[in-house]
This record gives C-alpha cells, structure tokens and sequence, in this order.
C-alpha cells in the first residue's frame, strides 16, 4: 500500500506545490506592476522580495509626499531660526560632544564632517542587492516627514535607486543600529565627496569608482548637505533592517531543501510515515508544524518504500539487515523533525512582521513634530493644498536603536543551528547499517565487485564536513543581544550589538548551506542503494516494482543533476563545492550565478540553469532604471 493510502492529505494548510523535476518551488511575488511608491508607509513584504532579487523597479517620490517635506523643512527651520530650542546633530554636535552648540556657518560645513567622521566601517562589502534594499528603507523612513530633511535629499537616494547606482558599503562598525558607518560611507558616494574619491559603487553588475558609476549613470556629481541633513542619513537601522531581510529570504529557501531533503531522507531509510498523520500535528496547535507536515506528506505522496511492503522487501536479505521487524518508530530526529523545521518557520513570519513595521517607522534620533493646524509663517496665505503648522518640535529620543532587530536574530540564529544539528543526526543515521535500516557502510557503492567497504571509504570523509561546520555554528548562535558595552564616554551605554548579531547569521547561514549540501548528497547516495541493492549479479533489484514517491524521485533527479552518484572511491571535493554551489543559487536571492555541474572521473557535462527563483530572469542585469 502506499503512503498516500495510508496518510490522509485533506485540510493542509499552505502546503507548496510540487513540480516534478525541481527541488525548489516558490511562487513569484503577488504584488502588481513594478513601481514602488516611496511615501513613508506602503515598503510590503513582496516589494523588499523584489529589490533583493533584483527585480526591474521603478521608484516614485509622490508629488504630495514631497510637498510634505518641504513643509517640514520650513517648519523645522523657522522653528529653530526662533532660537526656541538646541537640537542634537542640528545646531548641536554629536556623541559626547553634543554639548557643543554649532553657529548657522558651523551648521553647513559639519554635514561633510559627520560622513568623513563616522564613514570608517570595515570588512567586506555588504552585497549590492541589501545596499539598495537598505537605500530604499532610508528614503522611505525619511519621507515620512520627522526628519526635517528637504524632498531634494530624499529624491537624490530615490535617482541613484531608478540609475542602478549602489554604493559599496562595510559590514563592520555600527554597534546597534547598523547604519553609522555603512551609511555614512553610502552618503559620501550620494554627495559626491571629491575628499572622497576611493569610495566605490555598483553600476550595470561592476564594482567601480563612485565617481565614474555616478558620472556613468548620468547622474549629478555633487549634491551638498544642509543643515541636519547628515545624521538623518546615518542615524537608524536601515541596512540593519535590509540584511535581516536578506538573511530571512535566505533562511526560508534553506528551509525549503530542508523540508525536500527530510523527504528523501525518509525514503532512503523507509522511514515510518506514521509521524506524519495529520491527526497528530493538527493536535498540537502550531499551524506551521501542520504546515510543515502536510508539505512533506504531499512530498513522499504515493510512495510504497515507506511502507511494510517496502521495508519487507528491502531489509530480509542478508546484505541488508537479515531480517525485517516492524519498525514501530524512528528515532526522535525523524519523528520531531516537522515541529523543529516549523519553530524556524514561524520565526519567519514573526520577522516578517518586524521587517515591514521598521521599513515604514520613523527609525532616526532625533525626530521633528509639527501641529497641522494652523502657520505662524509670514510667507503669503497658502494653497489649500499645503499643511499649515502652527508650530513644530524637535523630540530627542531612542527611535534609532535596534534592540528588537537584535533579539529577533539571536533568536532565529538558534533556531537555524538547531535545523542544522537536526540536519547533521540524519546525515549520521544514513552511514550505519543498523541505523539505516540496510545502508551499506558509509555508503559505499554496490555496483560491481570493486563497490566493497573496507576497499573502499565512501562517503565517511563527506559527513565530517557537517560534523566540523558544526560546532563552528554552535560557537556563533550565542546571543549578541546580552553583550553590551559602554562607548563614547557614557553617551551611548547601552548597546545592542545588533550588528554582530546580523553577522554571526550571515556566517551560519553559510554555514547551514555546507552542512544541508552534505545532507543532500549523502541522502541521494543511500537512494541509490536502495533502487540498485543485490549483489547477486543479473538479478533484480530488491525493490523492483516498488516505486518512491514520484515528487521525491524528481528531487533525486535533480539533484544527479548536481552531483553523480558514487559507484567507488573518486575525488569528492568538486561534487561536494558544486553541491554547496547549488543550494547557495537556489536559495540566496542575490546569488549571482548558477553553479556547474560536478562530473564522474567517467565523463563531463553541465548542469542546467539553477532552480528557477523568483525574478531570476533580471538578476543578472542592471537593477532598476535610468529615470
């Protein structure tokens, strides 16, 4: 009977689609048309998908949104031409100098100042796609009007975004809103600095001098600061924010070779599908586990070797176990693995929920409040189009800090690492033959006489790839968030430390695609033993006529594609890199290309396009237009 007999498959919520011959199945974004509206409030989940793979957008700064800011604008400055307050990074200095008062002369010449300053970040570039999803975040945040900037600064980002024009920005250097030193550095390039001239950007795909991607891109060489117009630029968490995202989307592609994996891992150890009847997971009350499950129910759909059939006819022969006993369970990693997969999952949605609420806030220090009532302004009588502020007030405060980013990744970080672990206990069940039911040692090959173990090592050396990467993972989920310390002589005595908490994700996320690489590899191994076991030359395979599941048997397709199976002992180390290859293209939206294939010692060839991710099509273009 198979396990689509035995399961029942009714009532699944958000299960994925299945096309036979990919392992990776994601809808492409469902938000319409391809402008992106830059008014401070309406950045949605789909828009930051499309800026990160690269989607061809066109970017708009509303006429109304930008009649707004200049209203804000004049309010800010009367307001403070009225010498009714002393405003930190406007007519004061910053960190612990802000005690120092700044004259109107002083106000213009410290903009350059604070970008030379704090534009001192290091290590490696923060990728093309999250700068420009982080340039988007800043525009939008400031078009909110409680920064006091004028529409030209705000159209300035919103021109380099439509020309394709990216600065490159550092990973290193911002303690907890992630943006001092990358955005400093950013806001150099959209000045045009000419102190500046090593800063660098992205133009049509090449990294180049700033100033020739900006003379190239037609647009303005320079563009000077006003009055506080520089730490609007630098104080939040915009690229904070857009390497969460980035991050995220990564994240959930991982997830889903997670969930595809796990499936083929069952079929290759003819696991117990008990574990996943609908019954049991609708009992727990975690929508996402039933989710998870009801996934991989569809995925194994159909498949007579997860059954007592399948095991039966694969397990009674001396070569495998002797003797078939009904399983009764699989240990915990197969039987949890559902729930584990989906605490990741609703973790995703949660930063979701985050992501968006920080893409459209107010995320600056300090933040302008005007009272739409009624102008104190002697200029003439307004249009009945304009805001009339009878007064405006500049609030100084914590909008900037990026505590809750921080603990959200610490969190999810855990979570992935533990996917992983989980991920390395499957690995290690399939190279035992007790604990893969009938596996050949370390998976050695049994295709000819020359396929024995003791002869041959297999794949022994593959799995301790996982095995090392892991405590390198273990070492960097420990939160960040618990790390702070004091700087600027008290000024700043609490920090989050979000930004090393961003980056140790950034690294276990790479990490996870080694360790979920050798998973794949060693899983579509022990796939092919079952379908060719009998060392009884001419005779049938043990499990002719029993049939996998036909969405499993794609996923195993496509990852031959990948990587051959080994038959004896050869040179590994190209078909594990092209397999960590291919999981990094098929689940970073950012991935530049699409990995070879890894060939035989018996013959060569290429491995077709990546799986098809949403927008693909233009990632390898110019993002963006010319305006």
């Amino acid at each position: 009977m198979a396990v689509g007999a035995l399961l029942p498959s009714a009532g699944l919520s958000g299960a994925a689609p299945v096309t036979p011959g990919h392992v990776v199945y994601r809808s492409p974004p469902s938000e319409a048309g391809h402008e992106v509206i830059v008014d401070g409030g309406r950045i949605s989940t789909d828009t930051i998908r499309r800026v990160l793979a690269g989607d061809d957008l066109t970017f708009t700064l509303p006429a109304r949104t930008s009649q707004n800011l200049a209203y804000a604008r004049q309010g800010a400055l009367e307001h403070l031409s009225e010498g009714n307050q002393r405003v930190y990074g406007w007519n004061q200095a910053l960190g612990p100098l802000h005690h120092a008062a700044l004259t109107p002369e002083q106000q213009v010449a410290f903009q350059k100042n604070v970008l030379r300053s704090h534009a001192s970040g290091v290590g490696k570039p923060v990728p093309e796609q999250v700068t420009r999803l982080a340039l988007l975040l800043r525009a939008n945040t400031m078009a909110r009007g409680h920064m006091g900037v004028r529409p030209e600064l705000v159209q300035r980002i919103v021109r380099f975004l439509n020309a394709g024009v990216a600065p490159v920005i550092p990973r290193t250097g911002p303690l907890g809103t992630g943006d001092l030193q990358p955005m400093a550095e950013a806001g150099l390039v959209l000045t045009g600095d000419r102190a500046t001239r090593n800063t660098r950007a992205w133009y049509q795909g090449k990294m180049m001098p700033a100033h020739q991607a900006v003379r190239d891109a037609g647009l303005g060489a320079e563009f000077a600061l006003e009055s506080g117009e520089a730490l609007p630029l630098v104080s939040g968490n915009s690229v904070l924010t857009a390497r969460y995202a980035h991050d995220v989307e990564r994240a959930t592609g991982l997830l889903d070779h997670t969930e595809r994996g796990f499936a083929l891992f069952m079929e290759a150890t003819r696991a117990e599908a008990g574990s996943l009847d609908a019954r049991t997971h609708a009992e727990r009350k975690f929508p996402e586990q039933a989710n998870v499950a009801g996934r991989i129910r569809e995925l194994v759909h159909g498949s007579t070797w997860m059954t007592e059939e399948g095991r039966q006819a694969y397990e009674a022969h001396p070569e495998t176990l002797g003797s078939h006993t009904p399983r009764v369970q699989d240990a915990v990693s197969v039987r949890a693995a559902p729930h584990i997969i989906a605490t990741a999952r609703q973790t995703i949605n949660e930063a979701w929920a985050i992501i968006t609420s920080e893409a459209n806030a107010s995320t600056s220090n300090p933040l302008l409040f005007c009272d739409r009532s009624r102008s104190r302004s002697r200029s003439p009588s307004p249009s009945p189009s304009r805001p009339r502020f009878r007064s405006c007030e500049f609030v100084m405060g914590g909008n900037w800090d990026g505590t809750r980013i921080g603990h959200a990744i610490d969190a999810f970080n855990a979570q992935m690492t533990d996917v992983a672990l989980l991920l390395h206990a499957l690995g290690e069940r399939l190279m035992g033959k007790e604990w893969s039911y009938g596996l050949t040692p370390n998976l050695v090959g049994v295709w000819s006489d020359e396929d024995k173990a003791g002869l041959n090592s297999g794949m022994v050396q593959v799995e301790t790839v996982a095995a090392a990467v892991i405590p390198e993972m273990q070492t960097r989920a420990a939160p960040s968030g618990v790390l702070s310390r004091p700087v600027k002589v008290g000024q700043e005595d609490h920090n989050p430390m979000a930004v090393a908490s961003v980056q140790n994700l950034d690294d276990n996320l790479e990490r996870f695609e080694k360790v979920l690489a050798v998973t794949l590899m060693m899983t579509a191994q022990g796939v092919d033993i079952v379908q060719h076991m009998n060392p009884a030359k001419g005779g049938d395979p043990y499990m002719k006529g029993l049939p996998m599941a036909e969405r499993t048997e794609a996923i195993q397709r496509e990852i031959r594609r990948v990587v051959p199976r080994v038959t004896k002992d050869e040179w590994l180390a190209p078909h594990l890199k092209n397999m960590i290859a291919w999981v990094h293209s098929a689940t970073d939206p950012t991935a530049a290309e699409a990995p070879r294939r890894s060939t035989s010692t018996k013959g060569s060839s290429v491995l077709p396009q990546a799986p098809h991710h949403p927008s693909a099509n233009n990632r390898r273009g110019t993002p963006g237009r010319r305006p």
